[in-house]
This record gives C-alpha cells, sequence and structure tokens, in this order.
C-alpha cells in the first residue's frame, strides 16, 4: 500500500521545552532520512504514472534552510520527473510582463514535481521591504494571489506551502558560520545582510502575507526550522502525508547477456586524452 504506517500521517505536536533544546541524534536522523527518501522515490513513481502535477513552495527566512531540505528531497530522484526552480532578479523584460508570467513559464506537465525555492512570494517579502516595488504592486499582489492558486488548484495542481521559521538567535549563528567557512560564504548576499538589518519589517510583511494567502483552499504550513535534522524530517514526512500514494516500484530487472566481441578492435589507448590519475 501507499506509506509505511509512520509516514501515513502528519501529527501536530507541540515539542517540549527540553526537545526543542536537544539536536536530534545524527545517526537516527541518517537512518530516518534514508527511510523517508525511499518513500519520496515511491510517491515519484506514483507522480508519474498518475501524471500529477505537484507544485511546492519553499519559503522563510535567509539562513532558515530552505535548500537543505530541497536538497533532501531531491538527492535520490529523477531530475526529469522533480526539478528545482530558483529564479534569479527579473530581467527587464520580466520586469515589464504580468507579475506571475514568469512563474508560469516553470509550473509542472503531467507527471511532474516542481520545488520552487522561494516564488512569486517575493513580492510580498523582499520586493516589499526592500522598496522594489510599488505600493499599488504590492496591494494588487495581495488581492491576486489568492485568486492566482485558486485557479493552479481548480486546474488540478496539488499546490503545498511551507514557510520556514528560525529565530534571530539561530539565524545570527547562521549567518557567522557562514561568514566564517569559505566553502559557505557564497551564501550570504549584501541582500541577506540587508534583510538581517530589517528583521521586524521582514516580520511585519511575513504578517500581513499570511492574513492574505494563507488561506483554506491553499494554506501555509509552518515548519520549525531552528533544528535543521528535525526540520527536514518533519517537512518531509508533512510532504508525503499530503499526496495519497502506493509503491509501483518495478520488480527488479534482469541484464541482458553482452553482445558477443566479434572482430572488434579497440582502437590504441593513446589516441585518447585521458584525466590525469593524481589519486
Amino acid at each position: 500500500m501507499a506509506k509505511e504506517k509512520k509516514h501515513s500521517e502528519a501529527k501536530v505536536t507541540t515539542p517540549s521545552a527540553e526537545k526543542k533544546n536537544k539536536r536530534l541524534d545524527k545517526k537516527l536522523y541518517e537512518a530516518e532520512l534514508g527511510d523517508l527518501q525511499e518513500e519520496l522515490v515511491k510517491l515519484q513513481y506514483w507522480i508519474k504514472e498518475k501524471k500529477l502535477r505537484v507544485i511546492v513552495i519553499f519559503e522563510g527566512r535567509d539562513a532558515a534552510g530552505k535548500g537543505g531540505v530541497i536538497k533532501r528531497i531531491t538527492e535520490r530522484l529523477n531530475p526529469r520527473i522533480c526539478r528545482v526552480v530558483a529564479l534569479g532578479v527579473p530581467t527587464e523584460r520580466e520586469g515589464g510582463q504580468w507579475y506571475f508570467q514568469r512563474y508560469v513559464a516553470h509550473l509542472p506537465a503531467a507527471g511532474e514535481m516542481v520545488l520552487f525555492d522561494r516564488s512569486w512570494y517575493n513580492r510580498a517579502g523582499v520586493e516589499r521591504v526592500m522598496n522594489f516595488c510599488t505600493e499599488e504592486e504590492y496591494r494588487e499582489f495581495l488581492r491576486s494571489c489568492p485568486e492566482f492558486e485558486r485557479m493552479l488548484i481548480r486546474s488540478g495542481i496539488i499546490l503545498i506551502k511551507y514557510w520556514f521559521s528560525v529565530s534571530d538567535k539561530e539565524q545570527e549563528r547562521r549567518f557567522q558560520e557562514r561568514l566564517d567557512e569559505p566553502t559557505k560564504r557564497w551564501k550570504l548576499s549584501p541582500m541577506d545582510l540587508e534583510a538581517r538589518r530589517r528583521w521586524v519589517d521582514y516580520s511585519k510583511a511575513k504578517d500581513e502575507m499570511f492574513k492574505y494567502t494563507d488561506t483554506k483552499q491553499s494554506p501555509w504550513y509552518v515548519v520549525n526550522a531552528d533544528d535543521k535534522r528535525r526540520a527536514r524530517l518533519n517537512c518531509i514526512t508533512h510532504l508525503l502525508s499530503m499526496i495519497g500514494y502506493e509503491d509501483l516500484t518495478p520488480e527488479p530487472m534482469t541484464l541482458p547477456p553482452r553482445q558477443d566481441d566479434v572482430g572488434y578492435v579497440r582502437p590504441p589507448m593513446d589516441y585518447q586524452t585521458f584525466v590525469p590519475e593524481i589519486y
């Protein structure tokens, strides 16, 4: 049948203070993640077979862990079925389009799941706080967005929205970690630093966005992201619970015999350019 019983229903619980303060054990995390990734593969087969169209939106504070959970979701999936959309700054031409137009181009076809690493909600977040849009454009977005999403849902698209919530203290720690670690420094842009300075403005913008777009047809699901490991497991478990699926994993295949080598002569090895074997 569909999922293992421990993943068949997302439970809403309030963690104790002790649990909140204790990081999830790494070995437990890796074991649970492996199980969940197996379930994601089953979900992938189901989406392809039933020609479902799925959109999953990931929004939240900078350094809240959106990219981490997206990476764990896609790690073992076929990129032709599950793809990530992370759009950059709009071009001049895109700036003159209907606001939702450039996102429509990336919507899933039958048998696809699209993960939006940030989405059309940029207008209610960074564009609003940084004054990259006018007040009229912002208000029009708040009016149009619920209608746009209802239209997607009426068309048969499954739309799931996650907001990753991280505390002031934890975001500060992660920003500092990025500053200290050269391989992570690319994650920290001047815009991130400015967003850090405007923490309260972003909080107000998020509250206003939820007031208009946290609808019955398309609710926001908030992920407590102070512990990255818990956040990843909780989000993936919830995602699996949102789409009823069955195990369509193909049966093991038997490899056919290789073609007989009749008269084939391999060209000399020095005809080819090899990568130096340093290791």
